[in-house]
């Protein structure tokens, strides 16, 4: 269903509002530069510090300025499950191709309550859902077999996944079925994740270097892995460069060198350090994205 290089889309900002017109013209590059489908409102656009208003008008502007060129993924979760369906539903009128909602964090959930959270946005709201499981991030780790009891949903139909354990894709495969998309929402593991079985990648480097990340997931699919293999060695440096510090900082920083906004995060993310600053124009340089 979903497949590729799909960038986990930062929000700029500007004297503390989101900058509307950067936005537009960074989705658009997004899709010019390859980007198989996008992201607004994940972790990586800063949805825990926008106001609800704001995170229905970034979704909106993503959908409008991609006008059905590549997928939009809408970020919709929340640890309150009456806000994620609220929040997905609003999705699914504006126009979303699907919404990706994370574990609820902070009120760790047992494996049936996550199961039920996510039956409850299945049942609401028509809609593909994709699960965003990340433990570092949320504490709770979906077990593989609440994943597959949630696969039989007809609204669930993936999972992002950010457990850095490329193993899980092939448990995952195995327990769900070959039809439930999984997507990496690691970039330093995402190769060994798509040998593992895995469709795509959910990516933080995309912000930067979309063409690379393109490129390289369409050399994998066409099973030129020598070429995929090279395309990573290189952004290697840059995968890790970009969680230097809490992402999206250095992200955000990389995107601001090249043009594209404002390095402005929202507080409690604050400006990253200097020598953060040198990671990720170092990474970005060896990555060929700086002179």
């Amino acid at each position: 269903m979903f497949n590729g290089s799909i960038c986990a889309l930062i929000t700029p900002f500007r004297d503390g509002a989101v900058d509307e017109e950067a936005y537009e013209a960074f989705v658009d590059w997004q899709i010019e530069e390859g980007t198989n489908a996008v992201v607004p409102c994940g972790t990586t656009g800063e949805s825990p510090t926008l106001s609800h208003e704001e995170h229905r008008r970034v979704t909106e502007i993503c959908i409008g300025v991609a006008k059905g060129r590549v997928p939009v993924i809408a970020g919709t979760g929340s640890n309150c499950t009456e806000e994620a369906i609220d929040l997905t539903r609003h999705a699914r009128e504006a126009g979303a191709d699907a919404a990706l909602v994370v574990t609820p964090y902070y009120n760790k959930p047992t494996q049936e309550g996550l199961y039920r959270h996510y039956k409850a946005l299945n049942d609401e709201v028509d809609i593909p859902i994709i699960i965003y499981n990340i433990p570092g991030r949320s504490i709770v780790d979906m077990k593989v077999e609440t994943m597959a009891r949630l696969a039989e949903l007809p609204n669930i139909v993936g999972v992002k996944d950010a457990t850095a354990d490329v193993s899980r894709a092939t448990q995952q495969r195995l327990a769900a079925g070959v039809d439930f998309c999984q997507l990496s929402g690691e970039d330093v593991t995402q190769l060994g994740f798509l040998a593992q079985g895995g469709d795509g990648c959910i990516s933080v480097t995309a912000n930067v270097a979309p063409k690379d990340m393109s490129e390289m997931h369409r050399a994998w699919r066409d099973r030129e892995v020598d070429t995929a293999q090279r395309i990573n060695e290189r952004l290697m440096p840059l995968h890790s460069g970009l969680f230097c510090e809490t992402s999206p900082g250095p992200a955000k920083y990389g995107a601001s060198l090249l043009g594209k906004c404002l390095p402005d995060t929202r507080l409690p993310l604050c400006e990253i350090a200097e020598s953060s600053k040198r990671t990720v124009e170092d990474a970005m340089r060896s990555a060929g994205l700086l002179n």
